[in-house]
């Protein structure tokens, strides 16, 4: 079976994150940095060559594939940022509602700037969605 291409890395985040060419998504990226490490009290890692994570999980599917992923986590992509294990927590949806501009992809929340959002509820996102997802049952069918 194919191992996951996205895997957690040696590289360090602060660094990536200075390197982020633009200077808004730069300073976002930092700020949500500093808040998933206060929120889930882990140290960010570097999942592939963009994705920064805070703690993972292990997924099984009916079909047999399994793998690990990171709990939640973000990167700062050219159009948005991407935030990840934020919008299957039970109860996120109450949240998302209150939380601002923002767009929803399959397993993603998509923000342009951090000044378009309540960072409060964003917060509160972050730490329902981490405790989800390090609790939850991955077991899919």
């Amino acid at each position: 079976m194919a191992e996951n291409k996205t895997q957690p890395g040696n590289a360090d985040p602060v660094a990536f994150l200075d390197g982020v060419p633009n200077e808004r998504r730069r300073q976002d990226g930092l700020a949500v940095l500093d808040m998933m490490k206060s929120i889930t009290k882990l140290d960010p890692v570097m999942w592939g060559p963009s994705m920064i994570g805070f703690g993972q999980y292990h997924y099984k599917y009916a079909s047999g594939r399994e793998g690990d992923a990171l709990a939640v986590g973000f990167s700062p992509r050219s159009s948005a940022l991407a935030l990840y294990g934020l919008t299957i927590a039970p109860g996120s949806e109450d949240l998302l509602a209150r939380l601002g501009k923002h767009r929803k992809g399959a397993a993603c929340l998509y923000i342009n700037s951090l000044s378009d959002v309540d960072t409060e509820v964003l917060g509160e996102l972050i730490r329902l969605g981490h405790a989800h997802m390090t609790t939850g049952n991955f077991t899919t069918g």
